[in-house]
């Protein structure tokens, strides 16, 4: 007789004692960032907390800003965020925040424009094992609560549709002219799993991701920037991860 246990099925007082976290230390935040270049952004993204430490978990940062508890990780792809935001929206974080960058698919976007994801559809591979139908939506009330912030900054933010895809190496030119055709604006790989992973327990969460390669003009992440647009990317690219830390003052 065997007698399997899903990881689904792991306990909060089990997961807390995974991560070495007592009960008051449950984050209010969880924000979760989609990169290559992992070291340099959570290096830059830890400079902003205080009483940081590594948990009990590999590469999950516990710190406080102002007197809220923050976690952060850096989370590429779909498989590691989910991880993250199954782990703490089952402890009882208060809200769940996807940040990154992403793929432009309409000709009006470019580097440094930010994208509020509302209405997601999960392409990669993961996020549909929690959900009855194919698509799932970031929290409308957090969105608005981000766009406010956003305006403050003077960034410009597009509200829409999105993709979400399992990599970067299977997406092809006929997706590209799909999903511009069906009024997508964007497409990375975290933010439907991020979603739907704190969605099935009861957590809200939202993406901002800057749009960094302009797929409609056939320019990748690899292809040269002018200085102004780089520079665009490079202050939304703070700006998200700021933002990020002001949404929890709003819980």
């Amino acid at each position: 007789m065997f007698n399997f246990k899903s990881i689904l099925d792991v306990t909060k007082e089990e997961w807390l004692n995974g991560l070495c976290i007592s009960e008051k230390e449950i984050p209010d935040i969880v924000i979760q960032e989609g990169s290559w270049w992992r070291e340099e952004r959570q290096k830059l993204r830890l400079m902003h907390l205080e009483s940081v430490r590594e948990l009990g978990f590999p590469d999950i940062y516990w710190g406080k800003w102002k007197d809220k508890k923050i976690v952060f990780c850096m989370t590429y792809g779909a498989p590691r965020a989910l991880e993250i935001s199954h782990i703490f929206s089952k402890i009882g974080c208060k809200l769940v925040v996807q940040i990154g960058t992403c793929g432009g698919l309409q000709p009006y976007l470019s580097p440094g424009d930010i994208i509020l994801p509302d209405h997601i559809s999960c392409e990669d591979g993961v996020a549909r094992h929690f959900l009855k139908s194919n698509f799932v939506n970031a929290s409308p009330k957090w969105i608005k609560l981000a766009e406010g912030l956003l305006k403050k900054q003077n960034r410009n933010i597009y509200i829409g549709k999105h993709v979400t895809f399992s990599s970067l190496f299977a997406e092809t030119k006929k997706m590209y002219e799909k999903w511009n055709k069906d009024g997508f604006l964007s497409v990375e790989m975290e933010t439907a799993t991020t979603v739907a992973a704190a969605i099935q327990n009861n957590v809200d969460a939202i993406s901002m991701v800057v749009v960094w390669d302009e797929l409609t003009a056939g320019r990748r992440f690899m292809d040269p920037m002018t200085k102004e647009a780089l520079k665009e990317l490079e202050i939304s690219n703070e700006t998200i991860f700021k933002v990020a830390l002001s949404l929890s003052e709003k819980l």
